[in-house]
């Protein structure tokens, strides 16, 4: 069974953000996938420092060692999939999921998302509110991991936008919620094509 882990970048692990996530791995646990979601917001919440210094370098992985941030990225060595989801913040990612992202430095170093695949949804305050551009900042931090971008298509719908996009609130949305589906299922499929390639971390 493939596993498809989703982080909501966003503080709020009740808002649109979440919401949004969780309709994506909705669909993917429908389609047979075991799913699990990360907030960021609880796996920084015991740093002593909460974005990356670049203590060692090469990096040693020490801020996550027997912690929280620790187990989130535990999940990330072990998926198959992952749907990188933010609340749009001055036309970019949140702070929270920056950070969180930053200190994965140590799973560049072992390689651990090469070969995955990687999907990122994105909730505005308004319809045009810097969506896009978002999701263009998410897959930018995917691609530096060596992870596979899919968006929001599936063969029974179609071949997709950049990934699944809404305004606030999420559950009001009813095209985003549409399109998250579709993009949950993409990645358990994709992920499903692939599982060979992810060998390597056996």
């Amino acid at each position: 069974m493939v596993l498809i882990v989703g982080i909501n970048g966003s503080s709020r692990p009740k808002g649109s953000t979440a919401f949004l996530l969780q309709q994506a791995l909705g669909a993917a646990r429908e389609a047979g996938a075991q799913v699990e979601m990360i907030h960021v917001m609880e796996a920084l919440e015991d740093q002593k420092t909460p974005y990356c210094i670049q203590c060692s370098t090469p990096c040693s992985g020490a801020c996550s060692l027997n912690n929280n941030l620790g187990k989130a990225y535990d999940f990330l060595r072990r998926a198959d999939g992952l749907i990188l989801a933010s609340p749009v913040c001055f036309g970019t990612v949140s702070a929270q999921l920056k950070a969180f992202w930053d200190k994965s430095r140590i799973l560049r170093k072992e390689k651990a998302l090469y070969n995955m695949v990687g999907a990122g949804m994105a909730v505005g305050a308004s319809r045009f509110g810097g969506q896009e551009t978002t999701l263009k900042a998410l897959f930018d931090m995917m691609l530096v991991q060596g992870t596979m971008i899919v968006g929001d298509g599936f063969i029974e719908a179609d071949c997709g936008h950049h990934g699944a996009c809404a305004q606030a609130p999420a559950e009001e949305d009813a095209f985003a919620l549409q399109r998250a589906r579709l993009l949950g299922q993409r990645v358990w499929e994709v992920a499903m094509a692939i599982r060979i390639l992810r060998r390597h971390r056996l």
